[in-house]
């Protein structure tokens, strides 16, 4: 067996791409990993191979993958290129002169490649518009509707690695694009992939935005408090070196609230994000810093960010220890909020989250829908009142931001622990008080990292082969999600539902990973029987999980 070569056709490849590329550091990348291959490094070529051979995806989530030269890599004619096939698809359904708002995050590049994209929106003959710093991304997507877009890009990778960026786009309704818009659009960067950079108009007439964006913003998060609620709270907060710290100070002011103690070792943007594996509050020990602070100055919460801070993670003092809540538990203290107070409308939330939320809303006598994972989903449910998902993207005010928002979900979380607080309770009693009127719902996700993402193809297709009719001696039924379910349309993925327990098995849409949604579901429990309850449902879990795990064999 045969490894890549420097082949002509490749050295060509290389040579017209490097011909066109504006950015020296890419351009460097290029003549070093040639230099190696040509004096027989085989790391160096393979490198150079995979960047030069095919291209990076155009899907619902945009673009996303390592940065660094070539077609099949994060840089600036890669962005450039995705830039122009939007302007194009935008002015064939006549919305030319339109306005394009673009925000970025603290990343490597995002700066450059939203000035890019701006240039080529201006060029194109659109109102450009982008933000004078790095952004949330809930306050670029606020800024959709706020004024009027066509159309907005945000240029983040998320809460993914270092090495990463990404390019997300959003239509003038604040959701992001869904098939067969990323289709449409991705046949256009084939076509202008023929293209020299040089020939794609540009225009530096684009604006800069950022106070009147912030303040109006501002002024939406403001008003989802009442004046005479209590806020009184001893918190931490965390924006694990991304780039919500400024407007969550801003909009704690705007709210009244009890400044935070922030994290001082993460509280500048980083795009190394030097504290933690990856600026995901999912990761196991990513949030350890603000609990062990939280420890020290005797807080009643934690929160934190994401990197782009379109999420929002929440821990609390359970039985002695600090505890991050799962996002299936925020999801439902968020739901059960907004229940409470009265908010009319659809509560939705994406297949591999918890089933609690279709009894809470029925319970209120409001609708209540599944939707596939993600928020270019939720965000579009007709009558959206809430919506959630359990990787922490919650939706708490869909009218103004229909996306994920970390820092609105944050001021929520907030007025909901001050509130239980004056009245003498917790997050954690609210979380007893729903599973003794609801039942246990309890979830776990088990995921898998690869570095080939071919093992996690056979694993999906080993499962379909040979779906499990059993798992922990209950029967199941199963689904392949492959042919769309329950009004859902097609998504890779298989469901497995018993009578107290439900698997949902996918690959992640944006990591290489393979992700298992564990649910184990008792009946609601006296107050007296709650702990052995839980007891049980955990236990229910853990049988699941290595049942599951050994039908799966991801190796």
């Amino acid at each position: 067996m045969t490894g890549p070569t420097l082949s002509e056709d490749l050295l060509a490849e290389v040579d017209a791409w490097t011909a066109q590329d504006p950015d020296p550091i890419t351009r460097q990348q290029v003549d070093e990993l040639l230099a190696a291959a040509k004096a027989g490094d085989s790391t160096s070529l393979a490198e150079l191979t995979d960047a030069f051979t095919g291209r990076l995806q155009f899907g619902t989530g945009g673009l996303r993958g390592h940065l660094g030269p070539g077609p099949n890599r994060m840089n600036r004619v890669v962005v450039t290129q995705a830039a122009a096939a939007l302007a194009e698809y935008l002015l064939d359904l006549q919305l030319t002169g339109g306005t394009v708002i673009i925000g970025y995050d603290a990343r490597h590049n995002s700066e450059p490649f939203a000035r890019d994209t701006a240039e080529i929106m201006a060029g194109a003959g659109f109102h450009a518009m982008i933000t004078d710093h790095p952004a949330p991304t809930p306050l670029v997507v606020f800024g959709i509707r706020h004024f009027s877009c066509v159309a907005g890009v945000v240029v983040t990778a998320s809460h993914n690695p270092p090495q990463d960026n990404g390019y997300k786009v959003y239509l003038a309704d604040g959701c992001q694009i869904l098939p067969p818009t990323d289709d449409e659009i991705a046949a256009r960067i084939s076509t202008l992939a023929a293209w020299n950079l040089n020939d794609f108009p540009r225009a530096k007439s684009y604006i800069s935005i950022g106070d009147e964006l912030r303040a109006a913003y501002l002024a939406r998060v403001a008003s989802l408090v009442p004046i005479d609620a209590p806020r009184n709270m001893r918190w931490v907060y965390t924006p694990l070196h991304g780039v919500g710290g400024p407007l969550v100070a801003s909009a704690i002011d705007a709210t009244g609230f009890d400044a935070a103690s922030v994290v001082a070792e993460q509280a500048e943007p980083n795009p190394e994000f030097p504290t933690v594996t990856l600026p995901n509050p999912e990761e196991p020990g990513v949030m350890d810093l603000a609990m062990a602070l939280a420890e020290r100055i005797g807080a009643d919460l934690v929160i934190g960010n994401d990197a782009d801070a379109d999420r929002c993670a929440a821990a609390v003092p359970i039985g002695g220890r600090w505890r991050m809540l799962h996002g299936d538990e925020l999801g439902v203290l968020l739901a059960d909020d907004a229940l409470r107070r009265g908010v009319q409308g659809t509560f939705a939330c994406s297949v591999v989250s918890s089933s609690l939320l279709s009894k809470m809303a029925a319970a209120y006598n409001q609708p209540f829908v599944y939707t596939l994972t993600g928020f270019k989903w939720i965000g579009r449910v007709p009558g959206l009142a809430f919506g959630y998902e359990e990787a922490l993207g919650y939706c708490t005010d869909p009218a103004a931001v229909p996306d994920k928002d970390g820092i609105s979900a944050l001021i929520r979380v907030l007025a909901l622990a001050a509130q239980l607080k004056a009245e003498k309770s917790t997050l954690a009693d609210r979380l007893d008080e729903i599973a003794i009127r609801y039942g246990i719902h309890e979830t776990e996700l088990l995921a898998t990292r690869v570095n080939d993402v071919a093992l996690i193809r056979r694993a999906m297709a080993r499962l379909r082969a040979e779906p499990p009719q059993n798992l922990i001696g209950q029967p199941v039924s199963v689904t392949d999600m492959l042919h769309g379910t329950e009004g859902l349309p097609p998504t890779d993925g298989v469901r497995l539902v018993g009578q107290a327990i439900s698997v949902v098995v996918r690959p992640s849409g944006t990591e290489p990973k393979l992700k298992c949604y564990l649910e184990a579901r008792l009946p609601p429990p006296s107050s007296a029987d709650l702990r052995a309850a839980r007891g049980e449902a955990r236990s229910m879990l853990e049988r699941l999980r290595s049942q599951i795990s050994a039908t799966l064999r991801v190796d």
